[in-house]
């Protein structure tokens, strides 16, 4: 359990509360949870999941392999029909959750995670080949993760693209979305379309809708109190 707050007598009261009631032991300040490796500075705080990075590559016996610098290669279309299928479709599987979960402090990955993940039902050699360029990657950059700075402002900005018909199979186009709050990334998104978009227009109004709402409800919660 994580607790968190701006005002430590309250902090205070609730871990004695919980002590009182179910005996939990105070572990000090939050340095590891769930994979997610914690450290602070005066610089600010940085996010990143390293050991749980390379026990990726334990796994599937890729920590001697060569890096890669992109997770992705350029231009590459992936469709659910290309190529042989998998003999054995678990370890692709399993390999795609994981990385999923990797997503969580690496939004360097997340369009190719997500758009590999979308091939989960009848797995192509392809997507393994494609889901081993994340691997090799993810070898070359095991500690990269996000940083919050203490000496950011409060200003929200947000950036927005989209990959007309990024799926061969639906024509569907891609969206996807980061906002910073100051120079912190506090949130990321990779995702298809719900539609089928006509024109490239039509896509990027579809795309800033979404980044709109996701905007919106972030300046809802920063201002609730």
């Amino acid at each position: 359990m994580v607790i968190t707050g701006n005002d430590p007598t309250c902090v205070a009261t609730l871990k004695s509360v919980m002590d009182a009631k179910f005996g939990i032991k105070d572990l000090g300040s939050l340095k590891f949870f769930l994979g997610l490796e914690i450290a602070r500075s005066k610089k600010g705080v940085s996010l990143n999941q390293r050991k749980f990075a390379l026990d990726i590559l334990k796994e599937t016996s890729m920590m001697g392999c060569k890096p890669a610098k992109s997770p992705m290669e350029q231009h590459l279309k992936l469709s659910k029909d290309s190529g042989e299928l998998l003999l054995d479709s678990s370890k692709y599987r399993r390999l795609i959750g994981k990385l999923m979960y990797l997503t969580l402090s690496r939004p360097d990955i997340t369009y190719v995670v997500n758009r590999l993940s979308q091939f989960l039902a009848k797995p192509r050699v392809p997507h393994m080949q494609a889901a081993t360029r994340i691997l090799q990657y993810v070898k070359g950059t095991p500690g990269q993760g996000i940083f919050f700075p203490s000496d950011s402002d409060f200003q929200l900005r947000a950036y927005c693209d989209a990959d007309l018909v990024g799926c061969l199979d639906t024509r569907k186009s891609l969206t996807g979305y980061c906002v910073f709050l100051g120079d912190a990334l506090i949130s990321w998104r990779s995702k298809k379309q719900s539609v089928v978009s006509r024109s490239l227009a039509e896509a990027e109004y579809r795309f800033m809708a979404s980044t709109t709402y996701e905007v919106t409800w972030i300046l809802f919660l920063l201002r609730d109190k």
